[in-house]
């Protein structure tokens, strides 16, 4: 099975976050697609981590490596549908994407953001939990 992730759920594994079982177990066995803005979103997170002393310089730099090594297909998205998706709903474009993503390729979408969960289900996308 193809699913959608979001960013928050390579950073939530490689930072073992408390989700982390439960999204080994809802992503076994599939193949993980995101749109091809993953590793510059990842950055931005890690940085803004960092800025806020979540997390140290080195366990950024660890968790990027980390996360990228983790198999995901990227794929292009139609920006300007993402765009409309983003003013629609008053929300970021780059959780735009994600969701854009999963609606052009009819799959799941696994986050762990509340507001693209509720978004979905408006867009009808199914959401792993």
């Amino acid at each position: 099975m193809d699913i959608v992730s979001d960013t928050n759920i390579f950073l939530a594994v490689v930072l073992d976050e408390p989700e982390k079982a439960n999204i080994i177990r809802l992503t076994a066995e599939t193949t993980v697609i995101a749109p091809e803005i993953l590793p510059y979103e990842m950055g931005n997170a890690l940085t803004a981590m960092v800025k806020r002393k979540q997390i140290t310089h080195g366990e950024a730099l660890s968790a990027f490596t980390a996360a990228n090594s983790i198999p995901a297909r990227l794929i292009s998205v139609d920006i300007r549908q993402a765009l409309e998706l983003a003013l629609e709903y008053d929300i970021y474009a780059y959780d735009a994407y994600f969701l854009q993503c999963a609606k052009k390729l009819s799959c799941p979408l696994i986050t762990l953001d509340k507001r693209m969960k509720q978004i979905s289900s408006a867009l009808k996308i199914e959401v792993l939990e």
